[in-house]
């Protein structure tokens, strides 16, 4: 006997309508519901956002041979550790990567208005801005070249 979670599938499922609404999207959806199409541009751009933030941290731990990461956060506090990023900056980036499980995982059960407060203020856009910067302050601090 096949154990099968049908609650789990059918959660995932409700979402394909939706989804399927952006994927059909033109000129009469961007009119009539354009805040649909800004929320999907919005989560995805903070999903890369966050991918892009681990990612690097992942490339300067490997490179550095810092201590192994054993989260998503554990990488932000790798490079808070390391002197990568400052405080204030690796509290933003906490927040950041927090919001991966919830886009990635459980984007039938996300809390928008989570992602919405996480960008209102534009603490992101400048946090980024700020990262890319001190990853390169860091870079050129410790010797590497392009």
């Amino acid at each position: 006997m096949y154990y099968v979670n049908r609650e789990q599938i059918e959660r995932r499922l409700h979402m394909l309508p939706e989804i399927v609404q952006v994927l059909k999207s033109s000129d009469t959806l961007m009119i009539q519901d354009s805040e649909l199409l800004e929320r999907y541009a919005m989560e995805r751009a903070l999903h890369l956002a966050l991918e892009i933030v681990t990612d690097v941290g992942s490339y300067l731990i490997d490179g550095f041979i810092m201590r192994d990461a054993s989260s998503y956060e554990d990488i932000i506090d790798i490079m808070l550790d390391e002197k990568v990023v400052d405080e204030e900056l690796h509290a933003i980036l906490i927040e950041l990567v927090r919001l991966r499980k919830p886009l990635v995982q459980e984007y039938f059960n996300i809390d928008r208005s989570t992602a919405s407060e996480l960008l209102k203020g534009l603490k992101e856009a400048e946090a980024l801005t700020a990262f890319a910067a001190r990853v390169r302050a860091y870079l050129d601090q410790e010797g590497i070249e392009i």
